[in-house]
């Protein structure tokens, strides 16, 4: 598979402050790639570098084949940008701001492109009225349509479902589904390890300017302690039985059920089961926990996602 995105030793500082400390990455061509991270740990600024608007104190980087020093125009052409704020003329209505991008693109035929993408965005009712009147909702759909109007390959999705209500962020779930189907890029950064996981296909991890972690979300999930099988039987002997072979396990007599630490993995709960069959011991039920958001947080920048989103 072919890369989009490609990071090596990316550095940037403000003054004595270092926000990127050298990162590396890969982004595959048609996927999610999610950066995932807290406040302040260089999210907006890695997006900033990769989309022109800043340039690198060192290291290097390609956006769709094309250096992002050496070959600017190259990659604004083949990118979009959605940035933490909605990027929207409130004094226009919905339609005017994508004529707008359509007129910036010099898109000839801009009509059938704009009725398209206010359809796609369920905008067609609003598309007369005035953006100032718009939800936040309907800023972020009408945003990420105007970044639609040049049919980029790559966009760049900068945090764009915080604030959000939950109705709002499903949403914006879906169309990045729709834009993945399509066979487009997206890199997307976000505070939340549960937006990463229905969407990424991979996940970078960076705190304090550096890259702590890289993996799917389940890689994630089973490198931060916590996991653990959860089985309940029918009586107190079975459950003596069990205890007997997983000496590291927690047992609660009162619901008769078995907590067995392990990673989640299907080779690990294999192994659980079948020790558990060879010695003729049912569980009425088993439950597979994996850690959550505030765990991984915690494990890998020390900061539970309660602090962070504050």
């Amino acid at each position: 598979m072919s890369s989009a995105i490609e990071v090596s030793g990316l550095r940037k500082a403000f003054g004595d402050k270092v926000v990127l400390d050298g990162i590396d990455l890969v982004v595959a061509s048609g996927t999610v790639f999610s950066l995932l991270g807290p406040n302040g740990a260089g999210k907006t600024t890695t997006v900033n570098v990769l989309s022109t608007l800043m340039k690198a104190d060192g290291g290097s980087a390609r956006v769709a084949g094309h250096d992002v020093d050496a070959e600017t125009q190259a990659v604004r052409s083949a990118i979009g940008v959605t940035g933490q704020f909605a990027a929207v003329d409130e004094l226009l209505t919905g339609r005017e701001n994508l004529q707008l991008m359509a007129d910036l693109h010099r898109v000839s035929d801009a009509g059938p492109v704009i009725d398209r993408l206010l359809e796609r965005f369920d905008l067609v009712e609003a598309a007369p009225k005035m953006v100032a009147g718009y939800s936040g909702g309907m800023r972020r759909k009408l945003d990420l349509a105007m970044t639609l109007v040049g049919d980029p390959r790559i966009i760049f999705l900068d945090e764009p479902t915080t604030g959000l209500d939950p109705r709002s962020r499903r949403t914006m779930w879906d169309i990045i589904r729709e834009l993945l189907a399509d066979g487009v890029t997206i890199f997307l950064t976000t505070q939340y390890l549960e937006e990463a996981d229905q969407l990424a296909d991979r996940i970078a991890v960076l705190d304090q300017g550096r890259i702590v972690a890289q993996g799917t979300p389940d890689e994630l999930k089973r490198q931060v302690p916590g996991g653990h099988v959860r089985l309940r039987f029918a009586g107190p002997a079975d459950l003596d039985r069990a205890a007997g072979l997983f000496p590291d396990s927690t047992r609660d007599d009162e619901t008769l059920t078995l907590r067995v630490p392990g990673d989640g993995g299907t080779e690990s709960v294999r192994v659980l089961l079948n020790l558990l069959h060879d010695n003729t011991i049912h569980p009425e039920d088993f439950s597979v926990h994996t850690p959550d958001l505030d765990d991984v947080f915690l494990a890998l920048t020390g900061r539970s996602s309660a602090e962070v989103v504050k």
